[in-house]
C-alpha cells in the first residue's frame, strides 16, 4: 500500500500546489459541486498543512464563454454584472463551508488576461498551432458566428429536438453544432449558414506519444480507473486538433496579428486560471511563483469533477508540457456526479440542493452536510443524496456517536473533577489497548487520504469515536464512581486522551466541530500537531482545565426532511408541467425537403452497447438486401435481447457520421411515451418486408 511519505518512490515533494475546478459564474453552488470538488480538495489542502507542509490551494471563479453570455441575453444584463453577481454568491458559499482557499481569484482579471496572453503568445511563437481556415455556423440576422452554445437543433443520435451543438444533454452524445438536423440559432431564430472563419488550433494529435508514456504507462498504477479509462479511451480512440481560439465577444482577446474580433477558447483559459490565481497569491504574499508550478519537487493536484477529465489530463498537460518548463498533475482524483433523490441534479430545472439555501434552512450545520457528502462521496461511481440518509447519518453517527461520546466525557469530568483532567493512576489492560487502537488510525488515516479515498478516511474517523462510545459503555464510570474512584480516574483520563485524539484528527473533515472541540478542550495551549496522536501516549495533561459540554450536533427531525422533500416535489411538479406543455410548432417546410427524406423499413439483426457510453446502442439492421450499422441513443431504455427481430423506421438517406468510432448510417425514427420512455415508430402491419419504402 502507499503511504505519505513513499509513493511509487517518488521523493517526498516541498511543497503542495492543489487546484480545484474554476466554478463557472452562471449560477450558484449546489452539493454536487461540493461533493465532486471543493469538500474532497479541502479535506486534502487541511490535512497537508496538519501535516506541517507547505501548501498552495488556488482557485478562481471562470468568467469568460457562451455560457456567461447567454445567462447575460437571457436576464438583460451585461456579462460583467452576471459574473459581479454569481462570484460574490460563490465566494461567500465556499467561506460559509470553511472551504479554505490560499487564493481565489477571478479570470476577470488584469493578471489572468496577461497570463493567458503570455502563454498563447509562447506557444504561437514556438509554432505549436495550427492556423485553419474552416466553415462554421453562421446567424445572418445577429451578423455573428455562433459558437456551439448557440446552435440548437435535432439530435441524430436520440432525435431530442433541444440538443445543443456541442453536446445532447438527453443521451449524454458529444457532437459538433454540424451535426444537428435543423440547426437554429438560439439569438435570433434563424436558420444558421456556413461561413468561413480563421483559428489557431492545438495539435493534440501530435502530443499521442508524450500521454501514452505519461499517463498510459507512468500512471496505470496510481490515477483513480475512472479518470485512467477515461483518458485511455480518448487516445485509442485517437485525438484531433482543437481550436484554442472562438469567434466572440465576450473573453481573453487573441494576441495576434489577424485574430481582431476573436478571443481565446474558454477551455484554453480557464486552466491558465490556476497560474494567475497562484500568481495574484504569491505577488501578495512578496514570494516567488514559480516553484509552485516549475519546480519538480511540487507536487501538483488537481480535483475536478467527471466532465472535466479530458481538459486537466490531456489539454491542459499538452499545453503545460509544449511551453517547456511546467511541471505536470502528479495526480487528477476526479470524481463522478452525485445525483439527488434518484435524479440527475439539474440547475435549469430547479432540482437541486444550493448552498446559501441549506444555510437558511440548517444554520450552524455546515459540517453535517461536509460530513454526509464525504461519507457517501461519488469517487469512483455516481452516487445518489438523499434526505433520509442525510437525516440518519447525522442522527445516528454524528449525534449518537460522535457528539454522545465528547458530551459524556466532559459531563463526566465536571460532575467528577470540577472539569480538571485527573491523574492517569494505573492504566489497566483495557485502557493501553484503547490507546493503542487509537495510535493505529493516523496512519490508516493518511493512508486513506494520500490515495484520494476521502470516504474511507471519514469512516476511520468515525471509528474513533465508535471506539470512545464502546470504551466507555463497557468501563462504565458512573457505576465505579463509588467504589473504585481510582479506576475511574484512570478511565476519564483515557477518555479524554480519545477525545483529544478526535479534535485533532477531525480539523481535515469537520472543521467547525474541530474548532469548538479544540475551545471545549482548551487545545490551543497545548500546540498539538496531527502526528502526535499516533506518536503520544498522552495529548491532554493531567491538571489541564476544560469547558463546560455544550452540544457539537443536533438531532435532525422528520419535519425538517419533509420541508425539503416537499420543495423538491414541488420542482419535479413543475418540470413536469412545463415538458407537458406543447411545443412550439418548427419552421413551415416544403414538400420538396420533405420528399427528399428517404424512410424505410428496417429489421434489427443485433443489438449492443457502445463501451464507455451510457445511452448509446451499436445496432445492426437488415434494409431488404443490405445489412447496415446504425447507432442510437436507446440503451437506457432497451435491453440487447429484446431488440432483435423488431422492425424500425429507418431515414437511410441521411449522411453517414462516426459516432465513438463508428460509422452510422441512418436514423431510426423515435417517439417518447408519457413516461419519458422511447418507444418505436413501428408500421402497424408486421407484413410489410425490410427495405419497403415508406410514401
Amino acid at each position: 500500500m502507499l503511504t505519505f511519505e513513499k509513493k511509487l518512490n517518488r521523493p517526498m515533494p516541498k511543497r503542495y500546489t492543489i487546484t480545484a475546478a474554476l466554478p463557472y459564474t452562471n449560477g450558484p453552488i449546489h452539493i454536487g459541486h461540493l461533493a465532486g470538488v471543493y469538500v474532497p480538495a479541502d479535506i486534502y489542502a487541511r490535512y497537508l498543512r496538519g501535516k506541517g507542509k507547505e501548501v498552495a490551494f488556488i482557485c478562481g471563479s471562470d468568467e469568460h464563454g457562451v455560457a456567461i453570455s447567454l445567462k447575460a441575453k437571457k436576464e438583460g444584463k451585461t456579462p460583467q454584472e452576471v459574473i459581479d453577481q454569481y462570484d460574490q454568491l460563490i465566494r461567500t458559499s465556499f467561506r460559509s463551508f470553511g472551504i479554505e482557499f490560499d487564493n481565489y481569484s477571478r479570470t476577470s482579471r488584469p493578471i489572468h488576461h496577461t497570463t493567458a496572453q503570455e502563454i498563447f503568445s509562447d506557444l504561437h511563437q514556438k509554432g505549436i498551432f495550427e492556423e485553419k481556415e474552416t466553415e462554421q455556423l453562421f446567424d445572418p440576422e445577429a451578423n455573428q458566428f455562433l459558437a456551439d452554445r448557440y446552435v440548437t437543433g435535432i439530435c441524430p443520435i436520440c432525435q431530442h429536438p433541444e440538443a445543443y451543438g456541442d453536446q445532447c444533454e438527453n443521451c449524454g452524445s458529444s457532437l459538433s453544432a454540424t451535426d444537428l438536423i435543423n440547426p437554429q440559432s438560439t439569438i435570433s431564430g434563424a436558420e444558421p449558414e456556413m461561413r468561413k472563419t480563421k483559428h489557431w488550433y492545438l495539435p493534440l494529435d501530435q502530443y499521442e506519444t508524450f500521454l501514452e508514456e505519461w499517463i498510459l504507462k507512468g500512471h496505470q498504477s496510481d490515477w483513480k480507473p475512472n479518470v485512467y479509462g477515461q483518458v485511455k479511451s480518448w487516445i485509442d480512440n485517437g485525438l484531433q486538433a482543437r481550436a484554442v481560439t472562438r469567434d466572440l465577444d465576450w473573453g481573453i482577446p487573441v494576441p495576434v496579428s489577424g485574430a481582431e474580433g476573436k478571443v481565446l477558447y474558454v477551455w484554453f483559459d480557464a486552466p491558465i486560471g490556476y497560474i494567475s490565481s497562484t500568481k495574484e497569491w504569491a505577488a501578495e504574499k512578496g514570494i516567488d511563483w514559480e516553484p509552485y508550478w516549475k519546480d519538480k519537487d511540487t507536487q501538483l493536484v488537481h480535483f475536478i469533477g467527471k466532465d472535466n477529465i479530458v481538459f486537466h489530463c490531456i489539454i491542459f498537460p499538452v499545453m503545460l508540457h509544449a511551453t517547456g518548463d511546467y511541471i505536470l498533475p502528479e495526480n487528477v482524483p476526479a470524481n463522478e456526479f452525485l445525483n439527488l433523490e434518484g435524479q440527475k441534479i439539474s440547475t435549469s430545472k430547479n432540482w437541486a440542493v444550493w448552498l446559501h439555501e441549506y444555510l437558511e434552512k440548517f444554520p450552524d450545520q455546515q459540517d453535517v452536510l461536509r460530513y454526509v457528502l464525504t461519507a457517501n462521496a461519488p469517487e469512483t461511481k455516481d452516487n445518489d443524496f438523499t434526505w433520509e440518509e442525510f437525516q440518519a447519518r447525522n442522527n445516528n453517527e454524528l449525534v449518537a456517536i460522535y457528539g454522545n461520546f465528547i458530551n459524556r466525557v466532559v459531563v463526566l469530568t465536571h460532575k467528577y473533577y470540577e472539569g480538571v483532567v485527573p491523574s492517569a493512576g494505573v492504566l489497566s489492560k483495557e485502557d493501553e489497548t484503547v490507546l493503542d487502537e487509537m495510535q493505529l488510525l493516523p496512519k490508516k488515516i493518511d493512508q486513506s487520504i494520500t490515495q484520494y479515498r476521502f470516504r474511507e478516511a471519514s469512516q476511520l474517523l468515525i471509528q474513533l469515536a465508535r471506539l470512545g462510545n464502546k470504551y466507555l459503555a463497557e468501563a462504565e464510570p458512573w457505576k465505579q464512581i463509588k467504589t473504585d474512584p481510582e479506576r475511574v480516574a484512570s478511565i476519564m483520563y483515557t477518555a479524554l486522551q480519545i477525545a483529544t485524539g478526535l479534535a485533532l484528527l477531525s480539523e481535515p473533515f469537520l472543521p467547525f466541530t474541530a474548532k469548538k472541540l479544540a475551545h471545549l478542550l482548551h487545545l490551543d495551549s497545548l500546540q498539538l500537531k496531527w502526528e502526535d496522536v499516533g506518536e503520544k501516549k498522552e495529548l491532554i495533561p493531567t491538571d489541564h482545565r476544560i469547558e463546560k459540554a455544550q452540544l457539537l450536533f443536533q438531532k435532525i427531525e422528520d419535519v425538517q426532511m419533509e420541508q425539503q422533500r416537499v420543495k423538491l416535489a414541488a420542482s419535479a411538479e413543475q418540470n413536469q408541467t412545463e415538458t407537458q406543455t406543447i411545443a412550439p410548432l418548427k419552421p413551415q417546410t416544403s414538400f420538396e425537403d420533405f420528399d427528399s427524406l428517404k424512410l424505410q423499413v428496417a429489421e434489427i439483426l443485433e443489438a449492443k452497447k457502445v463501451p464507455k457510453t451510457k445511452k448509446l446502442m451499436e445496432l445492426k439492421v437488415q434494409l431488404g438486401s443490405e445489412i447496415r450499422t446504425v447507432i442510437s441513443g436507446i440503451a437506457q431504455d432497451f435491453d440487447e435481447a429484446e431488440l432483435i427481430g423488431k422492425k424500425v423506421t429507418l431515414l437511410s438517406n441521411l449522411a453517414p457520421r462516426t459516432l465513438k468510432g463508428i460509422e452510422s448510417k441512418g436514423m431510426i425514427l423515435l417517439g417518447e411515451n408519457e413516461q419519458g420512455q422511447f418507444v418505436f415508430v413501428n408500421p402497424e402491419d408486421d407484413t410489410v418486408q425490410n427495405g419497403a419504402e415508406i410514401l
